[in-house]
C-alpha cells in the first residue's frame, strides 16, 4: 500500500512496539503529528520543553529496557533535544530522536528554523541519519532501532525532511528482527575462570552494563558461587539487593567506607559492564596496582582505556556470565568475608545520623509503594540518594551519571512513570529543580502521580562543597538567594505542595505525600528544608586513591 512518509514513520514505530512518544510539535513535523493523530495507537506525551521530552524518553527507556522515543521540530526544537541526547549517550541509554527539517530546496539557505542537527549530534549519538528520499525512510527507522538497542546501547537521531513526510511510496510491514548478542569468545573464558578460581580476595564491580544486559540475577549467582562481595557503580545501582550480605554499596568518589577498604585489600577485581570512569577509578594508575583485573564490557573502546586489564572479554555481560559460571569453583571465603563484615560495621558506625537528608531518604525508601522507581537530579542529593535510598531491583533507578545533567529529574520521572505505571520518587535540589521545573505542568496535565523530594538548602550544594574543600570556603555564586515558595509554586501548577521543616514531621509528612499522590493522581512536591552545611561524605578527592577517603569536613 502507498503511504506518505509521515504515515510510514508511524507505521514503523508501531512495528517496533512503541506505545509512548514524548515530544513537542512544530512547523516541520506537522505532517508527522497529523499521522500520529490519525493512527491513534501511540500515546503522545506533550512536554513543556523538548529537553524534557528527551529526558522523559531516557527515563522510560531505563525502567523498561525498551528504546525511548522523542519528537521535535527543526531549529530550536531539535537543538533543545541535544542535552537529553548527550545524557543518554553518556549512560548508554537506547533512544530514537525524530526531528523534522526544512524541504530539500531550502537546505543550506539559512531557511527559517533550519539547523544541521545531524552535524551537531555526530559526537553524541551512536549514529544519525538525514532522510532525503521517502523510499529510504522505513529502512532507516528500522536501522535506527536496531542500532539503538544492540551492542552498547545508545541514542540515534533521524532527521526527516519536510518533503519526505509528504511524499508517498509503497510500504510493506516487516516484523522486527530479534537482537541477539554476539557469541562470547570461548578461548578467553577458560583463562578468566582460572584467574578467578585462583583468587583469594576478589571483589565484583558491577556497572551499568549489568542493568542494560538484564544480568542482575546472574550477578547474584556469581557472588554466591564465589562467596564474593559486590560493589556497584552509580549506573549499576539495583543490580544486587542492598540488604544482601555480599552487597558493599556504591563504589567511587562518594562510595562507602566498606567499598573503599575492600577495594584496597582485594587481590582480584572482576569488573562487569563498567568503564572505570574518573569518578570510579579516580587515580587510574594506582586504582588496580598489584591486582588482577578482569574486565568484561560490550564495547571494545572501553577495554584498557582507563584501567589496564589483566584479562578481558569484549562481550555482553549476561552472555559472558552464562558461559563463565559453569567453569567457576564453588568457594567459601570465611576469612575474607569476616574482614568485609568488619568494614561494613565501621561504615555503619561512622554514618552521621544527624543529617536530615539521610533521614528523609531512608524514610521515603521505606514508605514508597513497591516497584516505585527512584529518579534523581545531579549533585549532593543524587549522592545521598545513591548512598541511603535502598533500591533492591534493577531498572528502578534513573540518574544522569556520565554527563551529570542538572534538570534531568522531572522529565525522567515522567518517563519512568509512563514506563512502569508506578509512582516515582524524584530526589532533587533547589538548583536542579529550577532548571526544568516547567515540566511540573506536564506531570499535572497528564495526572502523573509522583513524590518530589526537594532538598532545599538554598545553595548549589555540591559545587559549594567543592568550594569548601578546594577553594578555602570562597562561596562564589553558589548561594542561590531565591525567594521562591515551592509549596505555592506546586499549587500554582495544579500540583500538591507540602513543607517539611522538622525531623519529627518526616514520617507523617512523607506518608501523607505518598497517599495523596496515589489517591489524587498528581505530583506532590515536598519542600524539605535542610542545612547548606550538610555534606556528602565520605569523599575522595579527584585523582586520589581509595585509602585517602575523607570522612569529615571543617565547617569554618
Amino acid at each position: 500500500m502507498k503511504l506518505t512518509g509521515a504515515e510510514i514513520l508511524i507505521k514503523c514505530l508501531e512495528e517496533q512496539g512503541v506505545d509512548t512518544v514524548f515530544g513537542y510539535p512544530g512547523g516541520t513535523v506537522l505532517d508527522i503529528y497529523d499521522a500520529l493523530y490519525r493512527s491513534g495507537k501511540i500515546d503522545h506525551v506533550l512536554t513543556a520543553h523538548e529537553q524534557g521530552a528527551a529526558h522523559a524518553a531516557d527515563g522510560y527507556a531505563r525502567v523498561t529496557g525498551k528504546t525511548g522515543v522523542c519528537f521535535a521540530t527543526s531549529g530550536p526544537g531539535a537543538t533543545n533535544l541535544v542535552t537529553g541526547i548527550a545524557t543518554a549517550f553518556m549512560d548508554s541509554v537506547p533512544m530514537v530522536a525524530v526531528t523534522g527539517n526544512v524541504g530539500i530546496n531550502f537546505l543550506g539557505r539559512d531557511s527559517f528554523q533550519e539547523i544541521d542537527i545531524t552535524g551537531i549530534t555526530i559526537p553524541i549519538t551512536k549514529h544519525n541519519f538525514i532522510v532525503k528520499d521517502v523510499k529510504d525512510l522505513a529502512d532507516t527507522i528500522r536501522r535506527a532501532f536496531k542500532i539503538a538497542g544492540s551492542g552498547r546501547k545508545g541514542p540515534v537521531l533521524v532527521d526527516i525532511l519536510k518533503d519526505v513526510q509528504i511524499a508517498k511510496c509503497e510500504y510493506t510491514p516487516v516484523v522486527p528482527q530479534k537482537i541477539t548478542p554476539k557469541p562470547v569468545p570461548s578461548e578467553r573464558l577458560e583463562k578468566i575462570a582460572e584467574a578467578i578460581n585462583a583468587s583469594k580476595k576478589p571483589v565484583i564491580i558491577a556497572g551499568g552494563g549489568v542493568i542494560a544486559a538484564d544480568a542482575a540475577p546472574l550477578i547474584n549467582k556469581l557472588s554466591k558461587k564465589l562467596d564474593c562481595p559486590v560493589a556497584y557503580t552509580l549506573m549499576g545501582k539495583g543490580c544486587i539487593p542492598e540488604d544482601d550480605p555480599l552487597c558493599l554499596g556504591m563504589i567511587g568518589m562518594h562510595g562507602t567506607i566498606a567499598t573503599a577498604k575492600t577495594l584496597t585489600e582485594a587481590d582480584t577485581i572482576i569488573a562487569l559492564g563498567t568503564r572505570f570512569s574518573d569518578r570510579v577509578a579516580l587515580n587510574r594508575d594506582k586504582f588496580a596496582e598489584k591486582k588482577v583485573v578482569i574486565h568484561v564490557d560490550i564495547d571494545d573502546a572501553e577495554i584498557d582505556k582507563n584501567v589496564k586489564s589483566t584479562l578481558h572479554i569484549m562481550a555482553d555481560v549476561g552472555e559472558t556470565l552464562k558461559s563463565l559460571l559453569p567453569l567457576l569453583d564453588d568457594r567459601q571465603r570465611k576469612d575474607w568475608l569476616v574482614k568485609i563484615e568488619a568494614f561494613k560495621k565501621e561504615n555503619a558506625a561512622k554514618k552521621d545520623t544527624s543529617i536530615r537528608a539521610y533521614k528523609i531518604l531512608k524514610t521515603a525508601a521505606a514508605l514508597a509503594p513497591e516497584g516505585s522507581p527512584l529518579v534523581t537530579d545531579v549533585g549532593q542529593h543524587q549522592m545521598w540518594a545513591a548512598q541511603h535510598y535502598a533500591v533492591n531491583s534493577p531498572r528502578l533507578f534513573c540518574s544522569s551519571g556520565g554527563l551529570g545533567t542538572m534538570g534531568y529529574g522531572m522529565g525522567a520521572a515522567i518517563g519512568a512513570a509512563f514506563g512502569t505505571g508506578k509512582t516515582p520518587v524524584l530526589v532533587t535540589g533547589d538548583g536542579c529543580f529550577g532548571m526544568n521545573m516547567n515540566e511540573m505542568m506536564t506531570a499535572v496535565s497528564r495526572r502523573v502521580p509522583m513524590v518530589i523530594l526537594l532538598m532545599h538548602n538554598g545553595v548549589l550544594g555540591m559545587v559549594r562543597q567543592w568550594q569548601k574543600v578546594f577553594y578555602s570556603h570562597r562561596f562564589s555564586q553558589t548561594n542561590l538567594n531565591r525567594k521562591t515558595d515551592y509549596v505555592k509554586f506546586a499549587e500554582s501548577m495544579g500540583a500538591i505542595g507540602m513543607l517539611l521543616g522538622e525531623d519529627k514531621d518526616i514520617e507523617t509528612t512523607l506518608a501523607a505525600a505518598f497517599e495523596r499522590a496515589e489517591k489524587e493522581s498528581l505530583p506532590v512536591l515536598v519542600d524539605c528544608i535542610i542545612s547548606p552545611d550538610e555534606n556528602v561524605l565520605p569523599m575522595i578527592k579527584p585523582g586520589q586513591t581509595y585509602d585517602t577517603q575523607i570522612e569529615a569536613l571543617e565547617e569554618n
